[in-house]
């Protein structure tokens, strides 16, 4: 399994981004995709998940901001993330898991800058 996140940059506080996620290696049709993201000096977190049938699941924080979505056919996962705040600032990490009790898959991250 191989995972390849792109996207990340250096935006302005209120800007947005969409980064993506191409996975190989396997039919991850069946499997639970998302994003976690850590921050200089702080543990990785939790940002959003989807599963295979489409139900997402967001962190408080990326609540009404931010959007995932996936496409089967090309084995990727996107990360729209609107009104974006200093606090979004780190290494976002994409991930599969065939569910969710099974280990995680990472990708290499992408950094993302949130400047004020």
């Amino acid at each position: 399994v191989q995972l390849q996140a792109s996207g990340g940059g250096l935006v302005q506080a209120g800007g947005s981004l969409r980064l993506s996620c191409a996975a190989s290696g396997s039919d991850f049709s069946g499997y639970i995709m998302g994003w976690h993201r850590q921050a200089p000096g702080r543990p990785r977190e939790f940002v959003a998940a989807i599963t295979s049938g489409g139900s997402t699941n967001y962190s408080d924080s990326g609540k009404g901001r931010f959007t995932i979505s996936r496409d089967h056919t090309k084995n990727m996962v996107y990360l729209q993330m609107n009104s974006l705040k200093v606090e979004d600032t780190g290494v976002y990490y994409c991930y599969v898991r065939q569910h969710s009790f099974a280990k995680r898959y990472w990708g290499q991250g992408t950094l993302v800058t949130v400047s004020s």
